[in-house]
């Protein structure tokens, strides 16, 4: 096999429908530009998640954990079918995996959080060995066969761990901001994209109240000493390490 690349694709990336094709574009552009084979990690399309929770409150005052996660992972799934569609229709040999296909699992679970997260590489590698392209849902495991979701930003540390457990070259996370800052370019002009910053300080960053990476994903990044890159479409981005 070729260059193995996980590329992360996040909800405020796939904001409507025809987003996909762009996204689909782009992918096909970095196989033709570094033949490697893709693991695509996607998010819910923006707003999505928000909406169903909306929906499931309308039946119900309470929501258990298991019905939560089972609901919550249709948005993923949505996103991995249509991007896998989207994917073919380039002309790209694509195939897409639901949470169970994907092999990745968290050691316990309860209502307040998860622990561990590991990947049996097999299936994935066996997706990979017939097709360019395999498209899987971010932020959702599995324990005990049933569906767990990971958390807000869980999509980043489904990347990470796929990308360790699969000895990828590279792990992008793509989202709608060029990278890290010196500051919230939203709020002070001034702010400054960093090129290259440390897992410490990525840390120290997450902790401060920063949400572009998830802190689990760091954390995980910097346990197996994997380089990230946190980036846009259209930027080359802040590299972790």
């Amino acid at each position: 096999m070729s260059d193995l690349a996980v590329l992360k694709l996040g909800g405020s990336i796939l904001r409507d429908l025809q987003a996909y094709g762009r996204v689909a574009a782009f992918v096909r552009d970095e196989i033709v530009r570094t033949h490697a084979h893709i693991v695509v990690v996607v998010s819910a399309e923006c707003g999505h998640t928000d909406r169903l929770w909306a929906e499931v409150l309308a039946v119900a005052d309470v929501v258990d954990d298991d019905a939560r996660d089972l609901l919550w992972s249709t948005g993923e799934l949505r996103s991995v079918a249509l991007l896998t569609t989207a994917l073919r229709a380039c002309g790209v040999s694509a195939t897409g995996l639901n949470a169970h296909e994907t092999g990745l699992r968290v050691q316990s679970r309860s209502s307040a959080h998860v622990d561990g997260l590991v990947l049996n590489p097999v299936p994935l590698r066996a997706a990979l060995g017939r097709h360019q392209v395999v498209v899987v849902p971010g932020s959702l495991a599995t324990c005990r066969q049933q569906i767990v979701t990971l958390g807000r930003g869980g999509s980043d540390w489904s990347a990470v761990a796929l990308a360790a457990s699969l000895d990828a070259t590279r792990c992008e996370l793509i989202k709608d901001v060029p990278g890290y800052f010196t500051d919230d370019p939203h709020t002070n002009p001034a702010a400054v994209l960093i090129e290259a910053i440390g897992y410490a300080a990525a840390l120290d960053m997450a902790d401060a109240g920063c949400p572009l990476v998830q802190r689990q994903a760091i954390g995980h990044a910097l346990r197996f000493h994997l380089p990230l890159v946190v980036r846009s479409l259209d930027s080359l981005g802040t590299r972790v390490a």
